[in-house]
């Protein structure tokens, strides 16, 4: 059945892309969705350039597409979720060859990405470099549309962004992290870089944003292996890092709000999600949080899943279902799910000042 819904949403996508061809004609009621951000985003951008950050091979996708799209996941991703919440079919990756319209959104997001240019340079596409994207649909969309309806559609838009992970992660994984003398000078180039693509985004027509927090990043299985076996706990200067840049974003967004007319945003905290995740595993059916349902080592940590990065020896779990990593850094579809469902209708304790349903219901 559901991979039924996802032949479906792609037959929709097809035929309202031909109307579009026809008519250039927007949809009544219609809010597109743009996507930015790294591997938790990636529908598969990543399949189509030469790089080691993939997930393009089994068990990726085994749960609901039933064979691997390129998305790090079992299954489905944040926005996939979102894009059926919002009544949208599942937004392509922008490198994904075809005759793309635009209208109803695309997602930029790459693997391996960072805020940094510098952030595994070479092998994925920065968040500078989806912003140059964007500005390419942009000029299409004024092409096809012309400049009253882009701009609209522009504006009645949601951009979603996660970022930050790997400018952090990188180094930590690298054995060559941020000196703790320089955190905050480090933090501030990362938050810098993000809000002047934000601020991009506007200047191109954006108004209304929503942002995934970093949350307890030393928690996932690929940094938890790096803590001595005998200590029980997460990499506490991952999640002390991402604290700091959570906390700055969120002072960042709050300027933002002052300062740019018609900005609105939904920022939602992980933290809160994930430490509910542990102290309460009822709470969102996910039975193991530490360890990955794919990989090799302790907690699965080493990235091996699917045998195709240098390591061909990994576990597989008998229920993905279970758990709220799928692989060494990356959520389950149902952990995907939850979370999705937090940012469209979470209250303020969970995702402030708007959640994405308020977003894509406001024009």
């Amino acid at each position: 059945m559901e991979s039924l819904r996802f032949l479906l949403s792609v037959l929709l996508l097809c035929a309202n892309s031909a109307i579009q061809i026809r008519g250039h004609d927007l949809l009544k009621d219609h809010v597109a969705f743009f996507i930015f951000g790294d591997s938790i985003f990636d529908p598969g951008n990543n399949n189509y350039f030469n790089t080691s950050a993939q997930a393009n091979y089994p068990p990726y996708g085994e749960t609901f597409f039933k064979y691997p799209t390129g998305r790090f996941s079992d299954g489905r991703i944040i926005p996939d979720f979102i894009a059926e919440y919002a009544k949208l079919p599942l937004i392509p990756p922008y490198l994904q060859p075809g005759n793309h319209q635009f209208t109803y959104g695309v997602n930029f997001a790459s693997g391996g990405a960072g805020a940094l240019v510098e952030t595994n340079q070479g092998l994925v596409i920065d968040l500078k470099t989806q912003i140059s994207y964007f500005r390419k649909v942009v000029k299409l969309l004024r092409q096809n549309l012309g400049d009253a309806k882009a701009k609209t559609l522009l504006s009645r838009a949601v951009y979603l962004i996660t970022i930050g992970t790997n400018d952090y992660g990188s180094p930590i994984l690298a054995n060559s992290p941020v000196p703790k003398s320089l955190w905050d000078e480090f933090v501030g180039m990362v938050i810098g870089n993000l809000t002047a693509s934000i601020e991009d985004i506007c200047k191109l027509g954006g108004r209304k944003f929503g942002f995934l927090s970093l949350g307890q990043l030393g928690c996932r299985p690929i940094l938890r292996v790096l803590v001595p076996a005998n200590v029980s706990s997460c990499y506490e200067e991952a999640t002390a890092l991402a604290e700091l840049h959570d906390r700055a974003l969120s002072k960042a967004l709050q300027e933002l709000q002052s300062r740019l007319k018609g900005f609105k945003y939904a920022y939602q905290n992980m933290t809160l999600f994930l430490s509910e995740g542990v102290n309460d595993l009822s709470k969102y059916v996910l039975k193991e949080v530490k360890t990955a349902c794919c990989g090799s080592g302790r907690y699965r940590g080493i990235c091996s899943c699917g045998g195709k990065r240098g390591l061909t020896e990994y576990e597989l779990c008998e229920n993905p279902n279970e758990y709220l990593f799928f692989d060494c850094a990356h959520f389950t579809d149902r952990a995907n799910g939850k979370i999705a469902e937090l940012m469209w209708s979470g209250n303020s304790s969970v995702i402030g000042p708007y959640n994405l349903k308020e977003l894509f219901s406001t024009y």
